[in-house]
């Protein structure tokens, strides 16, 4: 159900039927709240997105058949308004194309309301000279009903090839007239990052080159439909690339309270981290002040704004790395105070907030059971409104690994955060020797190492097979300051694998490791972190290994994602050399390692796995497993398939590490 930003009428959906990670297909009724009414909207047809404007009264929509854009008012007993008419197979409005939804707006929607709903922005997306990727889809249907697998081919970008071809448009309610938004000096594949409205007559796009490392702030007025460049800011300098996130923020003027003019607040970067800062006018090239500073960072800020107090929200590194706390501060820059009923504890805190931010349902995941409160900003009361008392009973009469959270020297003078996870009745004597698993994930960006509470596959191992367990979050992963996170560009897998040996090392040397039972694991770029570990190491640190759905080369992974950190490989032949999974004769030096993947999987397609096990063959290599899931995508869950996966992985790692 999505439910209207007036409160007063909702979407309720049905016939869902999913598409890739976050797009689908639905038909909706429109339920009218006070009314208790229900009527279809668009006939029932099958939809791919559906939004309300800010008032409730009106629906804009893409059909799945045509991909085409409609605009719906609600009651009003008038035919809907086709806004589009040359949507089709390669040609999308208001939704974004595969890469895009992947990539960039991690989500089924290319739609922005105005403020007020007086006007719709949306992208138009041109897949014409996309390429294509063909998946096979073997298990559908049995033989007895089709001998023959069903095919879907997917506009999917590889690096250097043609990108999608995006421009932002614009489409005036009242009049019915569109205009698209004027980017100047743009090439024809930049990639259009964000879309924010600043209030009901400026909309601002930010948009990236191929590479990301030359941002254009553009805003555009709708009622002049002119456009001009607000920012341009360039990072190639310094080997940095912009990451992508959707949380600009509009800031309104008052006059009143001293803020003359319209603003907004975004992250960028400042003294090497990121940080909130304060553009006002909206057309200013440079803050009118940082809201934050420091040698930490803020997480996917600002979380809420409150224009009657004049303070923003925020969750922020500024205590640790591994933890998250919330924080205020005044549009002016002062006054940070920490949002806490648990001063000077240990916390991975995350927030929502109501429309006007006097209100925040705050989380509090970890390190303990997560606890949910409901918390009045203005008067400081905090509400338990989840506490997780069963859970908590139940946990207390059940053994738990113990986490140990410290950093390792890795190399070149960086340390990195690293999390140990030891079996109940621990022997730190050295009397027993442990075998060691070590969970990689180490994407640029990413986090593996936290305080966040959680009991997945790894506490499962810890504690079943009585094992110690570490993850090393290592140079290219988040939240370590744009320095450690940078260090990898134009050269995946290195930096990142050295790491992890590094780690490695440390570890075999104490006295409670087994030398010789020594394992590295991950899915997705953890798979190709796996492998790529495996192939530097050469069998002398980690001696096993269990690599899922991994990227091989990264040629063959989606352009948007691999060029932002490798450039074009044209660009950068050597870098994608060197990154790919090709030293077959340093990985025969490993005990015996173990590759799974879904044929199914739109995102890493699973010939990265076929064209690496062709390499074995040309080489014999023989020390390896191979296990395929028929038909499941990225996360591995068709017919059963991610039971299978867990079971097989901790069977395999019973069988041919402990013995």
């Amino acid at each position: 159900m999505k439910v209207a930003p007036s409160m007063d009428r909702a979407l309720l959906v049905t016939n869902y039927e999913k598409q890739w990670r976050h797009s689908y297909s639905a038909s909706y009724f429109v339920f009218d709240l006070q009314e208790q009414s229900v009527f279809p909207l668009a006939n029932m047809d099958p939809l791919m997105v559906a939004e309300f404007d800010p008032t409730g009264k009106r629906v804009a929509y893409v059909r799945k058949e045509d991909k085409n854009l409609y605009l719906h008012t609600v009651n009003s007993g008038t035919k809907d308004t086709q806004i589009t008419t040359d949507g089709g197979t390669n040609i999308f409005y208001g939704i974004p194309d595969w890469v895009y939804e992947e990539e960039v707006f991690a989500g089924n929607s290319a739609l922005w309301w105005s403020t007020d709903g007086t006007a719709l922005a949306y992208l138009r997306t041109d897949d014409t000279d996309v390429l294509e990727y063909t998946l096979e889809y073997f298990a559908q249907k049995s033989a007895k009903e089709d001998p023959y697998p069903e095919i879907v081919d997917i506009k999917y970008p590889k690096p250097g090839s043609p990108n999608p071809l995006v421009s932002l448009h614009v489409y005036n309610v009242a009049d019915g007239d569109t205009f698209e938004v004027n980017s100047p000096d743009s090439a024809a594949d930049d990639i259009i990052t964000e879309v924010v409205w600043l209030g009901p007559k400026n909309v601002m796009l930010k948009q990236t080159n191929r590479a990301s490392d030359l941002l254009k702030v553009i805003i555009s007025n709708v009622d002049s439909r002119s456009s001009t460049t607000a920012r341009v800011e360039d990072v190639s300098k310094d080997g940095g690339w912009f990451e992508i996130s959707q949380f600009t923020r509009y800031v309104p003027a008052s006059p009143e309270t001293g803020r003359a003019d319209d603003g907004y607040i975004d992250t960028v970067n400042k003294d090497g981290y990121l940080h909130l800062a304060l553009f006002s006018p909206v057309h200013v090239s440079e803050p009118a002040v940082y809201l934050t500073s420091g040698n930490w960072e803020v997480v996917n800020a600002p979380s809420g704004l409150d224009l009657d107090a004049q303070k923003v929200y925020f969750i922020s590194t500024e205590v640790s790395p591994v933890e998250r706390h919330l924080y205020s501060v005044f549009l002016n820059g002062t006054g940070r105070t920490e949002i806490t009923d648990s001063a000077g504890k240990p916390a991975f805190i995350d927030a929502s907030f109501s429309p006007s931010s006097k209100y925040a349902l705050v989380r509090n995941k970890g390190p303990s059971i997560p606890k949910d409160s409901l918390v009045s900003l203005a008067s400081g009361e905090w509400r338990v409104v989840q506490s997780n008392k069963d859970l908590r009973e139940s946990l207390a009469e059940i053994q738990l690994p113990e986490k140990i959270f410290s950093t390792i020297e890795v190399g070149d003078g960086y340390k990195a955060n690293v999390v140990e996870m030891r079996p109940p009745n621990f022997d730190a004597s050295g009397k027993t020797k442990y075998p060691l698993l070590f969970k990689v994930y180490g994407g640029p960006g990413s986090q593996t190492v936290s305080k966040e509470y959680s009991f997945h596959f790894e506490e499962y191992m810890c504690t079943a097979l009585n094992m110690i367990v570490v993850s090393v979050d290592g140079r290219g992963t988040g939240y370590m300051g744009r320095e450690f996170r940078t260090a990898v560009r134009d050269q995946l897998g290195k930096f990142e694998s050295q790491d992890q040996i590094a780690a490695g090392k440390n570890y075999v040397e104490r006295n409670y490791i087994d030398a010789n039972k020594t394992a590295i694991w991950g899915w997705s770029y953890g798979g190709y972190m796996t492998l790529k570990t495996l192939e530097t190491d050469g069998g002398k640190v980690f001696k096993y290994g269990m690599a899922v759905a991994p990227v091989t080369d990264w040629r063959l992974y989606d352009s948007i994602y691999t060029e932002r950190y490798m450039h074009e490989p044209k660009d950068n032949e050597d870098g994608y050399d060197a990154s790919a999974i090709t030293n077959v004769e340093s990985l025969k030096q490993v005990q015996r390692f173990l590759m799974m993947h879904g044929t199914g999987d739109d995102n890493v397609h699973f010939q990265n796995s076929i064209q690496l096990v062709d390499k074995f063959d040309l080489h014999s290599e023989t020390n390896y497993d191979m296990y395929v899931f028929p038909d499941s995508d990225h996360s591995i869950r068709f017919h059963n398939a991610n039971s299978m996966v867990f079971h097989r992985l901790a069977d395999w790692f019973k069988e041919k590490v402990i013995g």
